[in-house]
């Protein structure tokens, strides 16, 4: 018998095939742009694990695409914010959705202390996610916080310079981000499954309209 023969006998679903989208392990969360859910593994984000968001520019609407998510954490789990570029503006985020007295806003004062900050809280257990800017990590750092992220039961978003694209990740997901004639182009560098020729385009209008969670 023939190896592709004897696969075609397994149950449906027991092997995975390069061709087909994997199927996440562990819980799912969707992203709230259906286009995007359709590209992703599960379809939505990994409940666990690192995925990286990669651009050169803060504010082209990385925020916007995730407060879908942020929101279905108001579950009084902490969301941590380590090191972002700019002070977030709690109106803002109020007004989308967000639960304010569950921000928990990390700003250490050297690389290291943040990566401690990091793997800490995604081990806890305690937090719905943690987002975090880390300009300068290596790939060591990279499968630390991988672990700690597995471990945790906690995704991290992870904001990263879109050439850190060059640089190998254990991240199981990996996007770069850019923004252009009114839209938010999302290519997916890294996925469990095949690659992705096409890019997902998310207009910003349906960004900011989708962005608010509240009621």
């Amino acid at each position: 018998m023939s190896t592709a023969t004897a696969l075609a006998t397994l149950p449906p679903g027991l092997v995975w095939q390069a061709r087909q989208l994997a199927q996440q392990q562990g819980p799912v969360l969707p992203t709230g742009h259906a286009a995007l859910d359709a590209e992703l593994p599960g379809g939505g984000w990994p409940g666990a694990g690192i995925i990286e968001l990669l651009h050169d520019h803060p504010g082209i609407g990385e925020l916007s695409l995730l407060l879908p998510v942020l929101c279905q954490g108001a579950s009084r789990r902490w969301q941590a914010w380590i090191c972002p570029p700019w002070q977030p503006y709690a109106p803002a985020l109020q007004a989308a959705g967000i639960d304010l007295d569950a921000v928990l806003l990390i700003t250490p004062d050297n690389p290291a202390a943040a990566l401690w900050a990091c793997r800490q809280t995604l081990a806890s257990g305690n937090c719905s996610a943690v987002l975090a800017w880390l300009p300068r990590i290596d790939n060591t750092g990279l499968r630390r916080l991988q672990l700690a992220s597995e471990d945790g039961a906690t995704p991290l978003f992870l904001f990263r310079s879109r050439n850190s694209a060059r640089q190998p990740s254990p991240a199981p997901l990996r996007l770069a981000l850019s923004g252009a004639n009114g839209q938010l182009r999302i290519d997916i560098v890294k996925r469990r499954g095949p690659l992705s020729h096409r890019p997902v385009l998310l207009p910003y209008a349906s960004l900011m309209h989708g962005s608010s969670c509240a009621g």
